[in-house]
């Protein structure tokens, strides 16, 4: 049996989120949350090519973006991203300090992070 999905959750209930962490523990923990909201997740993508692959091709609602992925930065997908009007935001264990200049606007999820802090930063985006 399912948990009753809050009235917050319902607003996030069957959107399609596009999950890109490259750390197996933080991205399933991620999918198992939005799961938890009702949220249908994309990817995961652990790889840069990957994770613009999906942000290119898939239907998607919003995005949750670890901001280096493998050593690399996130930034080729959320320009992708903010190309087709999806809204995102950035994981990241660094803080907004760490984000590039043009997304310091976007919501940042502090890593590490509880199902609520997730539920907060996720509304903030779809604002």
């Amino acid at each position: 049996m399912s948990p009753p999905v809050s009235e917050a959750d319902q607003k996030l209930a069957g959107l399609r989120v596009l999950v890109v962490e490259d750390e197996v523990a933080i991205s399933l923990l991620l999918e198992d949350m939005l799961l938890d909201m009702g949220c249908e997740v994309v990817g995961p993508a652990g790889r840069l090519a990957t994770a613009a692959e999906l942000a290119q091709s898939e239907q998607l609602d919003l995005a949750v973006l670890d901001v280096n992925l493998a050593g690399q930065p996130i930034y080729p997908v959320a320009e992708a991203l903010a190309g087709r009007n999806i809204p995102f935001v950035f994981s990241t264990g660094y803080g907004s300090a760490g984000i590039d200049e043009p997304y310091r606007d976007r919501p940042v999820l502090q890593k590490p992070f509880a199902q609520h802090e997730l539920q907060r930063v996720l509304h903030s985006a779809l604002a």
